[in-house]
């Protein structure tokens, strides 16, 4: 990336650090820094927001929780390192309840964070972007509509703003206890392998 992208990167991570547009999100930090990833990523990854436990505590996208565990080993099992992607969120900053456990997003946070997700996809021009649970997959259809959904057309590559798209489960505890079996994820995976 040349001086003058990373300028632009960093510039756009400013940007994301002091907005507060969203109401319930506005005493959060932003989770947009270059211990993101790499900014040529082989995989850029987008999942839902930064966790509680994970990403809102270290200031990096799955780290120090279990779904980042996950995630950990999916990217093994195609052999790919952390240095060579870049994660980040449909919604920068960690969404509470009251009680302080994670939510999901709210559909006006995730467009009010739209415009960071869409610079950034444009900053970095990765061929490959994959996406990790349903709200990732839906905040792109704000960039270029598609009519991708996860329960359909899991694993496989699609033609998308002039990038290939792989819908993929979210590798949280949860999902893999009710949606997708952790083998099925790990087999999902293997599409980015081909691709890279």
């Amino acid at each position: 990336m040349s001086d003058e992208k990373l300028k632009e990167f960093l510039a756009l991570c400013q940007m994301a650090e002091v907005c507060q547009i969203c109401p319930d999100l506005a005493d959060k930090k932003a989770v947009l820094s270059e211990l993101n990833g790499n900014l040529n990523p082989k995989v850029f990854f987008i999942a839902e927001a930064p966790g509680r436990q994970g990403a809102d505590r270290t200031r990096r996208p799955f780290y120090g929780d279990k779904s980042g565990e996950n995630f950990q080993k999916f990217l093994d099992s195609i052999g790919l390192k952390r240095e060579e992607i870049f994660i980040t969120n449909a919604v920068l900053c960690s969404p509470r309840k009251e009680n302080g456990a994670n939510r999901s997003p709210k559909k006006s946070e995730i467009k009010n964070c739209s415009s960071f997700l869409q610079k950034t996809i444009q900053l970095l021009e990765p061929t490959v972007v994959a996406t990790l649970g349903s709200v990732a997959l839906e905040a792109l259809k704000a960039i270029e509509y598609h009519q991708i959904s996860l329960k359909n057309d899991i694993g496989n590559a699609f033609d998308w703003n002039g990038r290939k798209l792989v819908p993929l489960y979210h590798p949280s505890p949860q999902v893999i206890a009710s949606h997708r079996r952790f083998d099925e994820q790990m087999q999902d995976f293997q599409t980015l392998k081909k691709l890279i």
